[in-house]
């Protein structure tokens, strides 16, 4: 078994490069990322995406579409007349990824595989760009323990159900553990643009992370239930006293690879429903529709406050393709769309 150690990854990263942990990739001809249909070979990944300070995940396609049309006016991005935002990964059918000046918006789909996959590439991504100190951001939606619908919650710690704070991992037949630590001066940062007038909660918390959605996160309403409602009460009760104040399904994997990347990383999410009142999410759409705005609204807030002190707002362009080998795009589009 293997525990990364916490100095080692301090000392190497602390000229803000991203650098892999892996010696294979510089051997490689190419390196094609699969999932986002781009490729080393066949793009100009330092003239698409060298400016990228901050990547944005979130669950779906259309989320993060939202949030690249809403950070390109908080920004005052401008696009050349008739242009739209491109899917810069339309062609993966997997995720999608929107660039608006130095920010990435990118759907990561649903749970630890998901955006581990996503993680990977877009990591590998950042080295290929030559980006130098980005911040990764995971916006999403989560269950409250103790918390009302609709109260932004920023992780200062992501841990499984067990209450372990690693991602912990089978390779090659031998278990490897990677911490899951998020950045907790980012989450102090985070917290301070939270408005008073804001209508609603923003608290900072321990997040547990699940592998699935319905038994280990003790709902009564899967297609399997083993336990009683008196064994779920007792349980969230449990996680509540230890700290926890969401669960959600991806915080560990992204705590854990951002951190061995050395990349800072924030986790925030707004709550859908309190966990200790029921199992399902029963709020309007109208009303879901606003309170998952508003952890946009607080990563954006920090993208701007960021921006404006380097007095880097208002830019112009957009997110393009910039091909440097017709012959190797086609390539990395066959092999995206045929890799499952």
């Amino acid at each position: 078994m293997s525990l990364l150690l916490d100095e080692e990854e301090i000392d190497e990263y602390s000229d803000g490069s991203v650098r892999l942990r892996n010696p294979n990739i510089e051997l490689m001809d190419q390196d094609i990322l699969y999932h986002l249909a781009l490729g080393s070979g066949s793009h100009d990944l330092v003239e698409m995406f060298g400016d990228v300070k901050f990547v944005c995940m979130g669950g779906t396609p259309k989320r993060m579409e939202q949030f690249a049309n809403y950070i390109m006016k908080e920004i005052g991005h401008k696009l050349p007349a008739g242009t739209t935002l491109l899917d810069i990964s339309q062609y993966s059918y997997r995720y999608s990824m929107y660039k608006v000046g130095p920010v990435l918006s990118i759907s990561h789909g649903m749970g630890i595989p998901s955006v581990g996959i996503l993680l990977h590439e877009v990591i590998k991504l950042m080295y290929h760009a030559k980006v130098r100190d980005p911040v990764f951001f995971r916006i999403g939606t989560c269950g409250g323990i103790g918390y009302e619908g609709g109260t932004v919650v920023i992780s200062h710690e992501a841990v499984d159900g067990m209450l372990k704070n690693y991602l912990e991992l089978s390779v090659l037949g031998k278990v490897t553990r990677r911490p899951a630590k998020l950045d907790r001066q980012l989450a102090r940062d985070l917290k301070a643009l939270a408005h008073r007038d804001d209508p609603y909660d923003t608290v900072i918390g321990k997040t547990m992370c699940t592998n699935d959605f319905y038994e280990e996160q003790g709902r009564l309403d899967g297609a399997f239930c083993d336990f009683t409602e008196a064994d779920k009460m007792e349980y969230l009760t449990k996680m509540h006293k230890a700290g926890v104040v969401n669960i959600e399904m991806e915080s560990l994997c992204f705590a854990a690879l951002t951190h061995h990347a050395g990349i800072q990383s924030a986790v925030v999410c707004v709550t859908l429903l309190d966990r200790l009142k029921g199992d399902q999410v029963l709020a309007p759409k109208e009303v879901l529709d606003e309170w998952q705005m508003r952890p946009q609204q607080l990563v954006a807030r920090y993208i701007t406050t960021y921006l404006l002190r380097k007095g880097r707002l208002s830019l112009d362009g957009h997110g393009s393709m910039c091909v440097k080998s017709p012959r190797r795009f086609k390539l990395v589009q066959q092999e995206s769309e045929n890799y499952d």
